[in-house]
Formats: C-alpha cells, sequence, structure tokens
C-alpha cells in the first residue's frame, strides 16, 4: 500500500536513485497498489540517465511490501516498494526492468514492462 510521501526504489535504469510519491489519479483514491500509476518526484538521478533531478514523472507500481490477493485466492508480496518510469504512452523510460514484477502488470496491459522483466510472478 503505497500514500503519500512513501519512497519507491526504481525497477528500471532511467537514472533515478528514489523516486517519492506526491500525487495519486482520482480514481485511485489515497493508497495505491501494484498495477497504478502514480506522480512522483525523482530524489537523485544519474547525470546520464533519461530523468533529472526534482522531476515530476509518472511512475507504474510494480512491487509492495503489502501483499496483493489475486483471484484465486493466493497472496503476493515483495521485500520492497518499486515502480518502473513510465512515459505518456505507458512505456517504460528506460532499457531494462531489475527484480522480479508482479503477474497483474502483465495483466493490466503493460505487456512491454512485462517482457523486458526477467521474471513474472
Amino acid at each position: 500500500m503505497i500514500q503519500l510521501r512513501s519512497v519507491l526504489v526504481p525497477a528500471d535504469n532511467s537514472g533515478a536513485r528514489k523516486l517519492v510519491v506526491i500525487g495519486f489519479s482520482s480514481k485511485i483514491g489515497r493508497k495505491a497498489s501494484v498495477g497504478d500509476v502514480v506522480t512522483c518526484v525523482v530524489k537523485g538521478a544519474d547525470p546520464v540517465g533519461a530523468v533529472s533531478d526534482r522531476e515530476k514523472v509518472k511512475v507504474l507500481i510494480v512491487r509492495t511490501k503489502k501483499e496483493v490477493r489475486r483471484r484465486d485466492g493466493t497472496y503476493v508480496r515483495f521485500d520492497d516498494n518499486a515502480g518502473v518510469v513510465i512515459d505518456k504512452q505507458g512505456l517504460p523510460r528506460g532499457t531494462r526492468i531489475l527484480g522480479p514484477i508482479a503477474k497483474e502488470i502483465k495483466d493490466l496491459g503493460y505487456t512491454k514492462i512485462a517482457s523486458l522483466a526477467k521474471e513474472v510472478v
């Protein structure tokens, strides 16, 4: 469960070091989970990366510490809260996805992100 000012680990190679949540879309409410798109600000960035320091970006949440219930009754949870920086079309701004991602990402239509990931859980 991601709230305002939650710190996300970037799960891609866009150049961000930390992502701090600053906003949600109106349909999400005040808490976000796996598969939601939130607005974040980049804290610390690689000088040659795709994003710059203090830039506002859209981030797709791919992992959360809080477990997510699936339709078949199972739960999935991860060790960290992580997100992928995306553009307006929903494509990743980085070229690699680091670590596992939840299967719900592929089910929501982010097939490019799912295909770049080494493991879909």
